[in-house]
Order: C-alpha cells, then structure tokens, then sequence
C-alpha cells in the first residue's frame, strides 16, 4: 500500500497561481511538466520519472505537472503543444528541456540535483537561467521563443531566407508582400518579426564590412523592425534561390525599375539601401542565413515524414594545422552559433602514412601532395559534430572545397573566411555523406575502454548518482566489482605516482574501504572519462570544470572521489591488473584498425604527462 501511495503522489498536480508559488517554495530541486489543459501532461515520461525516483530515492528530488493555462507565470507557454520540461532550485529557474528526450532528461534531472546539493550543502552559488518563455519584455520573449522551436522542413524541398526590411515594414506594405509572394508561388514555412539590434545587424552583414555604405545599412537594418521569413517553392524538389533572387530583383532599385518593373525591389525599394527586401544570394548563405535567425531549423528525413522519430546526425570535421593554432576558438564558435553540438573532440598529430589512409581515394590527384604536407605539418582538431542533417548544414557551412571558388561565390561560408593567404588547400574538411562520416569518426574516435575508479569517500555517499551520469553520458559498463585493495594493489595501481611526496597518502586512503572498479566503453573513453572527472584538484575542478565530478562531489586533492587512466595504453595495463584476461566488447576494426588505435595513443599521450588524475 505504501509503495501504491507513493507512486500515485510521484508527481504534484499543480493547477493554479497559488499551488505554483506553494511548489516553488520546497526545497531541494523540482522538475515541472508543463503542459497545455487540452492535451494533458507527457505521459510517456511517467514511468522514467518513476524509475529515476526510485533508484536515486533522493528527498531533494520532487516532480510535478503544471497546467500553463490557469498560472500566471506560465502564460508564455499557453498554446504550445511540445513537451516542456523547467527545472527549479531554491524558487528559481534552474534548467529548460523542451521535447519528451529521455536519455536527456534523465542526464539532465542527475546533473541538476547535483548541483541544487552543492547549493544547499556547500553553498555553491546557484545557476539561474531565463527562458524565452518567461521573459518579460513581450517583443523580446516572443521573438526568442520562436527562435526556440523547431522549424522543420520536408526533405524534398529547397529553402533561402527573405527579409522584409524596415522600409517596407514602416510602410505598411507587408501584407501586400506577403500577398504577392504566396501568389507567385512561393511557400512560407516560417515567418517572425525581428528587431535587429546594431550588433545582429554588423553580424549578420559581415562579409560586407569592406563596402562604404556598411556602416548605413547597419543604421538602416536596426532602425526599425523587419519580416523573416523562411521561403521553399510549392513544387518541392526546385531550387528557390534563383527563384526568389529573380522575383525580388536587382539590389539597385533603379536598375531593377528599368530592367525588372515588375520586381519586388522596383515596386517597394527606394534606393539602394532601402531596396524593401532581401534574398540570400546562394544555397550555402541560405544555410548560414537560417542558422542566424532559426537556429533550431533543419530538414525532415524521409524517416520522419513517415511519423517515425529522427535521431540527431553526426558528421566529421577537421580543422587543419594552419587554422588550428591560431584560429579554432572563432571557428568553435561558429559551430555552435549554427546549432551543432561538439559530441567528441581532439587535437592529434597525424604521420604522413594515417594522411593517406584516411584519404586514399585521394592519394592519385594533383593536389594530394600539397594535402599531405597540410595535414601532416601539426596537430589536426578533430571533431563529431551533431545536429538533426549534420552533414548537409556542415557542408553548406564549409561552401566549396576549391578555395578561390569559395571565395568569388561564397566569401561569407567559412572555408572563404579562414583560408590561408597563397594556400591552394581549404582549411576545413567536412564528411561527403552519412556512411563516410561514420567511417571518418570511427577512424579518429575508435572504441576504447578504460578503468574508472569510484574510491571510498564517493562510494559511500554518490554512488548511484556517478553511475546515472556514467551510463547517461554515453559509456557502457563492461564489467564492474567492488574490492577493497589491499596496500600492495593500491601502490601497483598508483605505480607511475611512486616517487610523487603524497604517494603513501593515496595507498592508505585506497586500502581504507571499499572501492568500485569499472571498465568502461566508449569512443574516445580515455579522454572522455577524464573530462567527465574533471582536474585532480577540487578547487582546480570548481574554478575550471563546475559541473565535473569532482567539482562536485570530492572534499580535497587526497579524497578527490575518482580515479582514471591517463592513456590507453595505462588503461589496458591496469584493466589486466584488476580483472585479468577478459574478452574485449570492442569489436575489431578489420584493415586500418593499427592505425586508428595509434591516433587514440599518440593523442592519449599528449595529455598524459599534465594529467596525475589521482
């Protein structure tokens, strides 16, 4: 009976402003299902919850349903049919999750807690967040929360972005616009009204900062309000660009009234700046150009047009030695700017024998030598990038592999941006299409298994809580047991630290009580269980990595609550150490698999000599 009650009370039913002030006052971290009164909270997620309640059986941890249309401070989110899930700690918001994700709202409730604990407990300063949906500037909590959706279009169609601009705008003329474009056949998929601030509009118009009237159209793009829209054609499989380029006209509005009178441009524009609309002038600037406004577009699979789910894609991307050194922080930062999460990442020293592995379909063209001396003059950044249609917006970000053809058609796509002066190579490379990029990422992130270490003082007070974030980070438990080490296992796994002044320290503390020995899989699991841990130092951890492990969770430098392998090589030798022979959950790559592995160790190797990961 009791565990009946408790499940029936697993989530509060909140239904107006009074019971939402009540639930924001209870301590420790709330998790609210937002949802619309004719469609009823996400259902689907009930028997996670549960789940994730029952083995973290955490006080702190409370859920609840919140009907947005009878509370005050949901009104931003009335008339929303996409799950949404806000996280509260202290009164405050705290987190944003919209879609029914589980994998991600499991990882994120985990990572959450933890952090409203180091809150409560150690008096860690709280993270408050503002969502689009709660802001209080009207014009500006619209905007954003637009900005937010999904903006999904069907994959035989072909898009460019349109901007109404604030002339016309200011001249009443949208809706006659809109009229004319819809009657010329044009399909609107998706349509806000935007106020440029000065710095959007410098951004936004970057590639024009050479021209004497950039400053003035800076003023002009900010000095009112414009129309974005998002533009495909009715006949689907077409290219709407130079359809739209041809209906809007020339840019100089006195060209286009000779030459095209019945344009856009010659029947709304009044001079060169104010030409009444704009179009993108290719499919790459298209691409950029949605990633600008809507960072949430991206194109439907065939997959999801037949009302099945669609996972995020990934593809490869490389940024070669010339740029990597002294411009991969703006080039990260235009990543992420286009919605493109970095999944896994690393800086690697090719030999001139992986260079023409991994490109030996281009081993025979003229430009290879060239090529090889590129990739193989420094450490390449290596990245797997993810997104809904990763490869296509990755390779419409890149633009064209020739670099002088990049730079006459596309100078705003990004191998135009960074390409190295009286250099024939692009200085990016992208996956060509889904089944090379998997091949791509598998060659610079193999599988890999590695030891972790859950040492006493963390195994006593978060061990549910450190296994949730490993399984929810993506690692598979291979095998896992727990000992306590004897005083000479313990100086054999500290081996490399013998002659380090804390060393007897670490063996006393590492044979004081039980500890959990894991052997953990994963594509670059070496490093990625090292950035998940976070510095060895905890103070280090806290001003570096906050939301690492160890910031979390250890007390100091000697109960630092975890222990990993620096490299892989280190990894094997202490797996054989603890478990013995076992028969590996990696699977053999076949031809190439040597040198895939080799990458894994040279990088390992890199950071080991700054890593004591105690």
């Amino acid at each position: 009976m009791a565990g009946k009650k408790k499940e029936a009370s697993l989530q509060v039913s909140v239904t107006n402003q009074e019971q939402w002030e009540e639930m924001l006052a209870v301590k420790g971290l709330t998790v609210v299902d937002v949802y619309q009164q004719w469609c009823g909270p996400c259902r689907v997620v009930v028997s996670l919850l549960k789940k994730i309640y029952n083995e973290l059986g955490d006080d702190l941890l409370h859920f609840a349903t919140a009907e947005a249309d009878n509370i005050d401070a949901l009104a931003r989110y009335r008339g929303k049919c996409e799950p949404t899930f806000l996280f509260y700690g202290g009164g405050e918001l705290v987190g944003v999750l919209r879609g029914a994700n589980a994998p991600l709202l499991q990882r994120m409730i985990v990572q959450k807690l933890g952090e409203e604990k180091m809150v409560l407990e150690k008096g860690v300063e709280r993270k408050v967040i503002k969502d689009s949906g709660l802001g209080e500037d009207e014009q500006k909590a619209d905007v954003e929360t637009q900005a937010e959706d999904n903006i999904i279009v069907p994959a035989n169609k072909s898009y460019t972005v349109a901007i109404i601009k604030p002339d016309a705008v200011a001249h009443g003329k949208v809706n006659e616009i809109i009229m004319k474009i819809q009657n010329a056949g044009f399909q609107i998929l998706a349509h806000e009204e935007r106020r440029l601030t000065e710095d959007e509009a410098r951004d936004f118009y970057r590639h024009k900062t050479a021209e004497p009237c950039f400053e003035d159209l800076v003023r002009f793009m900010s000095s009112g309000p414009s129309h974005i829209l998002i533009l495909s054609q009715a006949e689907g499989s077409a290219n709407v660009v130079p359809a739209w380029r041809e209906f809007i006209g020339p840019a100089d509005t006195e060209e286009a009234k000779r030459e095209r009178p019945e344009s856009l441009r010659a029947q709304y524009g009044t001079e060169a700046l104010s030409n009444a609309v704009h179009g993108s002038e290719n499919i790459e600037q298209a691409s950029r150009e949605l990633a600008f406004f809507f960072p949430n577009f991206r194109m439907a699979s065939q997959t999801e047009q037949d009302g099945k789910e669609e996972h995020a894609e990934r593809t490869l991307a490389l940024i070669r030695p010339d740029v990597a050194r002294e411009r991969r922080e703006e080039i990260l930062s235009q990543i992420k700017k286009a919605g493109f999460t970095v999944a896994l990442q690393r800086e690697v020293l090719l030999t001139e024998e992986q260079v023409r592995q991994f490109y030996s379909q281009h081993v025979k063209e003229d430009y290879f030598p060239a090529l090889l001396h590129t990739m193989a003059s420094g450490p390449v950044l290596a990245l797997a990038l993810a997104r809904q249609a990763a490869v296509c917006h990755w390779r419409n970000l890149l633009g064209p592999s020739d670099v002088n053809k990049a730079k006459e058609e596309s100078p705003e796509c990004l191998r135009a941006q960074f390409a190295v002066e009286n250099h024939p190579i692009n200085q990016l490379h992208g996956s060509a299409s889904q089944e090379e990029a998997d091949r791509e990422i598998s060659f610079f992130f193999p599988q890999q298994q590695t030891l972790a270490v859950i040492k006493p003082d963390a195994l006593r007070e978060h061990k549910e809580t450190i296994l949730e974030e490993i399984r929810g980070s993506g690692f598979s438990v291979v095998q896992s047991k727990e000992m306590v080490l004897t005083k000479e296992m313990a100086e054999e796994l500290y081996m490399e630290h013998k002659e380090k002044p804390y060393f007897s320290q670490v063996v006393e503390f590492m044979s004081s009580g039980p500890c959990m020995m894991l052997i953990l899989n994963k594509e670059n699991a070496v490093e990625e269980w090292r950035a998940m841990m976070g510095p060895a130092d905890p103070e280090q951890a806290k001003a570096t990595c906050p939301n690492s492990m160890r910031a979390r969770f250890a007390s100091n430098i000697l109960h630092n609550s975890l222990h990993g392998a620096s490299t892989e090589e280190r990894a094997k030798e202490k797996i054989h150490f603890i478990f013995g022979d076992i028969c590996s959950d990696v699977e053999p790559g076949g031809e190439g698999e040597t040198d895939r592995t080799d990458i894994a160790k040279e990088q390992n190797s890199l950071g080991a000599e700054n890593s004591d990961n105690q």
